[in-house]
C-alpha cells in the first residue's frame, strides 16, 4: 500500500505484528497495549485494507476516540495511510460547528472517526446513518470511560448493526472495561503487547517537595535542565491556567490545553506544540490525551494524578517510538500511598532527588532516599540547540503565549 510507503513504516511494532493478521481475518479484537507503540496503525491498516475492496460512499468504519486531540491524530494518520485510494473520511467532534459535518456527511463518507458526544449528537438528529457499518473501532476505551463516556458508549452500539467486527483497543483493563469489552466483543483474540506499565524507555524521578515549595522547585529544575519538548501535568483546570500564566510571566515559550477552552485555542496549543513553536505544554490529563510527539523528552508530574492508570497514560506521553524519555514527578508527603502503588507496577523504586543549593526550609526533610542531583553536560547536542534557540524567543505580537528564559544552565536530570 503506497500510503504505508509514504507514512514511513519499514518494519510492524509488536502490537501491529500481531494484530494487523488478525483483524484482517475479520476476527474481534482486544488489544492491549499501552501508548506509543503504533496502536493507530494496528487497526487503520486492516481497516483500510477492507474498504480498499469497493468504495460505496456510506459509512463502513466506525472510530470512536476519547478527545478532539486523539480524533484529529487518528484522522491523519488514517488519511496519510489512506494516500492514493479513494477512501473518504470525517471527524466528528463538539466545540465546533455542527453544519459543516452534516454536509460532508451528506456527500457520503467510508469513514467516520468521532467522539462520542458528537456523534450522539447526529444520531438523535438522524444526520448520520450507520446501518452500513461492517467495522468498528474503540480506541483507548480505559479513557473514556475514566471520562464518563461508557454510557454514551453502549448508547452508540445499539445504533449499530448486530453483524460487524469489532476492534477494541484499551492500555489499562479496569473492570468496568473487561465488561464492556464481554459485552460487544464476540469470541475476540486477545492480544497484549508486554505488561501494561510505562514503557522501558522512559527513566522515573522522584522530587520531594511540601505544596507551599512546589512552585519554587519546578522552575528552579526548568531553569536548570536541558531538554526538547515537555509536558508539565497538573490536577485541575485551574492549577493548568495559574501555572501557564507564571511560565507566561517568566517569558518562557508555554501553551496550556485544559478542557474549557474553545476548539480554536486547543487546536492553536497543540499545533504550535507539535511544530516546535512551544517548548512546554501545560495540561490536565484529559486535554493531553492523543498527543503523539516524538520530541517530548520530559513529562513532569507538578501534580501527583490521582490513579496509576493516569500515570501510565501521562509518561506514554514521552518515550515513545523507542525514543527516550524522563518522567520527573514533584510529590508532596500526601502522595506517598500513590508512589508505592506505582512502584508496585515499575516492579521497581522510583529514584528520589533532591537539588542543590535549594532551600527546602527547616520544617521539611526530603526523602532519606533522596540522592543529590548532578550538574551534568545536556542530553544531546540536538536538546541544547532546542534549549537555546527555542526557549529566547521573544512573544509574538498578537498570542498569548510566553517566550523564552535567556541565561539558563544547561543541566541534565540523571
Amino acid at each position: 500500500m503506497a500510503g504505508i510507503r509514504s507514512a514511513g513504516y519499514t518494519t510492524l511494532t509488536p502490537i501491529q505484528n500481531k494484530a494487523i493478521p488478525l483483524a484482517i481475518e475479520g476476527r474481534d479484537l482486544l488489544g492491549l497495549a499501552q501508548t506509543g507503540t503504533g496502536k493507530t496503525a494496528a487497526f487503520a491498516i486492516p481497516l483500510l485494507q477492507k474498504l480498499s475492496a469497493g468504495y460505496t460512499g456510506k459509512i463502513r468504519a466506525l472510530v470512536i476516540a476519547p478527545t478532539r486531540e486523539l480524533a484529529d491524530q487518528i484522522h491523519q494518520h488514517i488519511s496519510q495511510l489512506s494516500s492514493g485510494l479513494k477512501t473518504r473520511s470525517i471527524t466528528l467532534y463538539g466545540g465546533v460547528s455542527k453544519n459543516p459535518q452534516d454536509e460532508k456527511l451528506q456527500k457520503g463518507v467510508d469513514i467516520v472517526v468521532a467522539c462520542p458526544g458528537r456523534l450522539l449528537d447526529h444520531l438523535r438528529e438522524s444526520t448520520i446513518d450507520l446501518s452500513t457499518l461492517d467495522t468498528l473501532v474503540l480506541d483507548e476505551a480505559d479513557t473514556m470511560c475514566d471520562m464518563g463516556f461508557l454510557p454514551d458508549i453502549r448508547k452508540i452500539i445499539n445504533h449499530l448493526p448486530a453483524k460487524r467486527q469489532t476492534l477494541f483497543f484499551a492500555a489499562t483493563m479496569p473492570s468496568d472495561i473487561r465488561n464492556l469489552a464481554k459485552d460487544i466483543l464476540v469470541n475476540p483474540t486477545e492480544v497484549q503487547i508486554g505488561v501494561i506499565a510505562p514503557a522501558k524507555t522512559v527513566a522515573h524521578f522522584l522530587y520531594p517537595i511540601t505544596e507551599k515549595l512546589k512552585s519554587q522547585l519546578f522552575f528552579r529544575l526548568i531553569d536548570t535542565t536541558a531538554t526538547g519538548q515537555v509536558i508539565v501535568f497538573t490536577r485541575t483546570k485551574h492549577r493548568t491556567k495559574r501555572l501557564f500564566a507564571e511560565l507566561d510571566k517568566r517569558k518562557y515559550n508555554a501553551a496550556a490545553l485544559q478542557g474549557n477552552m474553545s476548539q480554536n485555542k486547543r487546536t492553536q496549543a497543540i499545533n504550535g506544540f507539535r511544530k516546535g513553536k512551544f517548548d512546554f505544554l501545560v495540561a490536565t490529563d484529559i486535554a493531553s490525551r492523543g498527543i503523539d510527539i516524538p520530541e517530548i523528552t520530559h513529562v513532569i508530574n507538578y501534580d501527583m494524578p490521582n490513579t496509576v492508570d493516569a500515570y501510565i497514560h501521562r509518561i506514554g506521553r514521552t518515550g515513545r517510538a523507542e525514543n527516550l524519555g524522563e518522567a520527573i514527578t514533584l510529590s508532596i508527603p500526601e502522595d506517598e500511598s500513590m508512589i508505592t502503588r506505582i512502584e508496585k507496577i515499575l516492579k521497581s523504586q522510583i529514584e528520589r532527588k533532591t537539588v542543590n543549593d535549594f532551600s527546602y526550609g527547616t520544617s521539611f526533610d526530603p526523602d532519606r532516599r533522596s540522592t543529590p542531583s548532578q550538574n551534568l553536560k545536556s542530553q544531546s547536542s540536538r536538546n541544547h540547540a532546542r534549549r537555546s534557540s527555542g526557549w529566547k524567543r521573544r512573544k509574538e505580537s498578537g498570542t498569548n503565549y510566553g517566550s523564552a528564559k535567556a541565561g539558563v544552565k544547561s543541566v541534565r536530570f540523571n
